[in-house]
């Protein structure tokens, strides 16, 4: 009968303790560890907190694992993970004592671990190391403690976590909840996309500008950048790279995991893109800037044309970058642009600049070179967006209940 209740009350997802008593006028001393009368059992109810759920359908969705490692009952925990959904289906579950009959082959055959103790609970995290994963443990107790330094990252509860597990911990969560793990996740995605795509324009635009500055004069041409040239040019380049791509928005989802083994900050699909509209912008700038020189050795006009025509690609390689989500990304393209046609087309400043104002199938020949580059530079951030850094975040372990 009582264990058929603890059975009922395990399965309803409750916390089950059997309650039992002895008279210790006769103790001798010693553990009191026998001959007690049974009293009744205890249920506790711990809902799952809002969130939690279609967090880790979304952490399980990108490729992270989610493992719920617990002292409770192998019934309890049962009824935690169904509601939490963990797995691609029913739960599976084993108990801490077969952690090491599962071995090293075995570590993908579970989503929960119950009455498990915290030497388990740390064997469980070394083993998971040991295959070539990431581990980030959660906890809020003393008994969590060795998991949580023996992890990758070890997150402690803020607001009912015990003083040690914060004290050993790298990361204090204040809300304990399991949904702003995930949402640190995405953000730590977003902002290292955000760095590639960054560090991607520099190079895109670098290139052709170094390549022509070179390549130029060495073919026997007039100088094509002169030093006031040079400092226009990076007046756009490095604000666009510090301020636009730092405030791109966060997706809200989780980027799918790709589980290489070599860390890599560009992946060969990115890097090939990069090369071919560096290569692109070179060919652009080289072409317009002979075919203004022409036979009359025009420098200004043919400095105005390279000068255009970097400049364009560098705000359509901008407006592909980012997808004009973000209103520093307006500004940059509009101001990049607008610069341009102001230094240019003003005889008074092009005069200043050694330069001369450009015809209209100059600038034409320059937006459509522009428009190409960009609407190549604007398959970078999906190819950005794939994991192409590697190994996973990985396994998340929740003490008890996430």
């Amino acid at each position: 009968m009582w264990l058929a209740k603890t059975e009922e009350l395990g399965a309803s997802g409750h916390k089950v303790l059997a309650c039992a008593s002895k008279v210790l006028s006769h103790w001798s001393g010693g553990e009191p560890d026998r001959d007690f009368q049974f009293l009744g059992l205890l249920g506790f109810e711990d809902p799952v907190r809002e969130g939690v759920k279609e967090a880790a359908a979304k952490a399980q969705a990108a490729g992270i694992r989610v493992i719920m490692v617990t002292g409770d009952h192998v019934t309890t925990a049962a009824a935690i993970a169904r509601e939490i959904g963990l797995g691609a289906g029913p739960p599976r579950i084993i108990e801490g004592t077969e952690l090491k009959a599962a071995g090293p082959r075995g570590l993908q055959d579970f989503d929960v671990v119950a009455r498990a103790i915290p030497a388990q609970k740390l064997d469980l995290v070394r083993a998971l190391r040991a295959s070539g994963e990431i581990v980030v443990v959660t906890g809020d107790g003393v008994n969590d403690v060795p998991a949580l330094q023996g992890a990758d990252i070890g997150i402690a509860m803020g607001e009912r976590g015990t003083r040690t597990a914060r004290e050993v911990a790298s990361i204090v969560l204040l809300d304990d909840n399991f949904r702003t793990i995930v949402r640190a996740i995405s953000e730590g995605h977003q902002l290292f996309r955000n760095l590639k795509l960054s560090f991607a324009y520099l190079l895109m635009v670098h290139m052709p500008l170094v390549a022509t500055a070179a390549l130029i004069p060495f073919a026997g041409f007039p100088l094509l950048y002169l030093p006031m040239h040079v400092v226009w040019l990076e007046l756009i380049i490095h604000p666009t790279a510090l301020l636009v791509f730092q405030e791109l928005p966060p997706s809200g989802d989780l980027d799918p995991v790709e589980r290489n083994r070599k860390l890599r900050f560009f992946d060969w699909r990115e890097w090939m893109l990069i090369g071919l509209i560096g290569t692109l912008v070179i060919v652009l700038i080289v072409v317009g800037y002979e075919r203004n020189l022409g036979g009359n050795n025009d420098v200004e006009h043919a400095r105005s044309m390279a000068l255009v025509a970097l400049i364009v690609a560098s705000a359509t390689m901008t407006a592909g970058l980012t997808r004009l989500r973000s209103r520093a990304s307006v500004i940059a393209v509009v101001a990049t642009i607008g610069s341009a046609l102001i230094l240019v087309q003003v005889p008074t400043f092009a005069r200043l600049l050694h330069l001369s104002p450009l015809h209209a199938d100059d600038w034409l020949i320059a937006g459509l070179g522009g428009l190409v580059v960009g609407s190549l530079a604007a398959f970078l951030p999906s190819l950005a967006g794939k994991g192409a850094t590697s190994r996973p975040d990985a396994p998340e372990r929740g003490a008890g209940r996430p």
